[in-house]
């Protein structure tokens, strides 16, 4: 099903690798997939041709592995720190490489963050934004959250043990993919990769420093609402309803600040995994009757 491109390019001192379709020429309007922990842009390997042949590939869909995600490379000489702050730094210069100005995004939990980041950043860029799942409201987080929000208290290595033994661990990585809809509709090779590459030396690291960093995006929570408020960005959000990590709570919470259209599909966190096609049509009607 794979109707799209793969590449490499160097933006700010990394090789980030990419999935893309779609014309490219400058008047094609841009739809940027940022994806989540712990996964990679092979999340949305399935909704890139979906949106691509539904929409008589009427839109350029970019889909890079974030830094420390997928086949994204970082020079050990990089000495790169993982932060949020520093992971949207290196999204905006891809899209300076690629000369992307104007688009929406899509993002799902870290995307969400780094997306946001990048409204904030760059206010006349964003065309519309589609959050699957991806949170921007203390509402938004379950219990999931407290061995998290523990490690933001202490900064402890005790803490960040007890995330390494159990989010970073085989069985929570499945969980996140089937917890809450049919697990027969999602792709065991999915998971079995994101655990795969957090096997490589020094990943484990990376991903609790970013469990950590975590922190700052919820410091960051208000003024993404006065983004929200004063863009007139429109704004879906779309939420597997049975999502126990960023629960519906946070879908709701975005009518307070954004001009939002809230929808549910029957399925948890990675709804994309089992609810592909219907988020493409509810993505491609929404940005369609937004005229882009």
């Amino acid at each position: 099903m794979a109707a799209y491109t793969m590449k490499t390019i160097s933006a700010d001192g990394i090789d980030i690798f990419y999935r893309e379709a779609g014309p490219q020429t400058p008047t094609t309007p841009t739809i940027l997939l940022l994806h989540g922990f712990p996964s990679s842009s092979h999340q949305y390997r399935n909704l890139i041709p979906i949106l691509d042949q539904e929409s008589s590939q009427k839109y350029r869909i970019i889909a890079p592995d974030l830094p420390g995600y997928g086949f994204t490379t970082v020079p050990e000489s990089r000495n790169y720190t993982y932060t949020f702050e520093n992971i949207a730094t290196t999204i905006e210069a891809f899209l300076d490489v690629l000369a992307v100005t104007k688009f929406s995004i899509y993002v799902f939990d870290y995307g969400a963050p780094t997306g946001y980041r990048l409204a904030l950043r760059r206010p006349d860029a964003i065309q519309a934004i589609i959050t699957q799942n991806g949170n921007a409201y203390e509402e938004g987080f379950s219990a999931f959250w407290d061995p998290l929000r523990a490690l933001w208290s202490s900064g402890s290595q005790a803490d960040r043990e007890v995330l390494r033994a159990g989010a970073l661990s085989f069985d929570a990585v499945k969980w996140q993919y089937t917890h809450g809809t049919d697990a027969s509709k999602v792709a065991p090779e999915a998971y079995h990769l994101d655990h795969a590459l957090m096997q490589r030396p020094g990943n484990q690291d990376i991903q609790l420093d970013l469990f950590y960093d975590y922190r700052m995006n919820v410091e960051l929570y208000p003024k993404f609402h006065e983004y929200f408020r004063t863009s007139n960005v429109p704004v879906l959000a779309v939420w597997g309803k049975n999502d126990n990590i960023f629960i519906p709570a946070g879908a709701e919470a975005f009518k307070r600040d954004a001009d939002v259209e809230v929808k549910y599909v029957d399925g948890g966190h990675f709804a994309v995994e089992s609810h592909g096609k219907e988020i493409a049509a509810l993505m491609l009607d929404f940005l369609k009757r937004k005229g882009i």
